[in-house]
């Protein structure tokens, strides 16, 4: 018989990477790691990790033994969920990572709404970028993603998680002065030589933005980085750069600071959704907070009330 513990610790490796990550992430020395998955080798039998470099891998029959463990959690997690929807208050800890417009805009809201319906259940949140919320799912470091998707460019969906369309954030191209022109692509050409601001190379929203402004016919002028939205709205606002911004920018305020000009069809909205682990949507704590997400979702967002930039968007 396999120890759960042991397997758990194999499954962190593969997720992490390395075993110092393991350490760190539980709390534990490298050197306990490596004991504890020497022994889960003595009891399978066979080589589980092999050198490469400083670094370990994974072999076949260790990829094997985390197919299984992920089987074996995924089960735990149902029981949990059984258990919990038979009682009649929703309660534990719920881990929430969502990237910083939907932080804002959102989770504020959703907060207010899940205390007033559920005080017993306790909610952590922290503040991720998609490109690191969804490896944290996988890796169980939280329950439920709040992730957003390009037009056109769409988002890997890793195998074992489970999505919710939450909402369509409609995408304005913002500049610190009024277009010449009204048809949406020539308007953006205007801006050929203008400096930019956009999100760290590398993101989903900055590879979106420059196949954009490419589609559009030049290169963009990308002075400014930061994943900061609000600061992309700063350096708008003072006429140091150009930027695209979604419409979440603007929840709780009157007040549009910009000019604000349509994007070209196609590329009118992005897609917010909150994805979790397979089989672990059907806990109550994570149907509470999709609720309140909706809820908090349909106020924030204008394009979720009536849908014309994202009709736009699909069209």
């Amino acid at each position: 018989m396999f120890d759960l513990h042991r397997l758990r610790l194999l499954r962190e490796l593969k997720h992490r990477g390395t075993l110092a990550a393991v350490a760190a992430a539980l709390s534990y020395s490298p050197s306990s790691v490596s004991q504890q998955l020497s022994q889960l080798e003595s009891e399978a039998g066979v080589t589980l990790l092999e050198p490469v470099g400083r670094r370990v891998r994974l072999t076949p029959q260790a990829e094997i033994l985390v197919a299984h463990t992920e089987a074996v959690l995924a089960r735990l997690e149902q029981a949990e969920a059984d258990i919990a929807d038979s009682l009649s208050e929703v309660t534990g800890t719920l881990r929430v990572a969502a990237f910083q417009t939907a932080a804002l805009a959102l989770l504020p809201t959703a907060l207010t709404l899940l205390r007033t319906a559920h005080p017993a259940l306790r909610v952590h949140v922290v503040e991720a970028e998609p490109e690191r919320s969804l490896p944290a799912l996988l890796a169980r470091d939280v329950d439920l993603v709040v992730t957003e998707e390009y037009p056109g460019l769409p988002q890997p969906r890793p195998a074992g998680t489970e999505r919710e369309e939450l909402a369509d954030d409609a995408l304005r191209l913002a500049r610190p002065d009024r277009p010449r022109v009204r048809q949406p692509l020539a308007a953006l050409r205007e801006l050929a030589d203008h400096p930019w601001v956009m999100e760290p190379v590398g993101s989903a929203a900055r590879r979106w933005a420059t196949a954009l402004c490419r589609s559009a016919g030049f290169e963009p002028d990308v002075r400014f980085e930061s994943s900061d939205l609000l600061l992309h709205l700063r350096l708008v606002e003072g006429g140091h750069a150009a930027a695209f911004l979604p419409d979440l920018v603007w929840s709780g305020t009157t007040a549009r600071t910009v000019g604000l000009t349509p994007l070209p069809r196609g590329h009118r909205a992005r897609s917010l959704s909150t994805a979790v682990r397979e089989g672990h949507g059907t806990h109550p704590a994570i149907r509470a907070c999709r609720e309140a997400l909706r809820e908090a979702a349909g106020g924030a967002v204008p394009g979720a009330a009536n849908g014309a930039d994202a009709g736009a968007a699909r069209g």
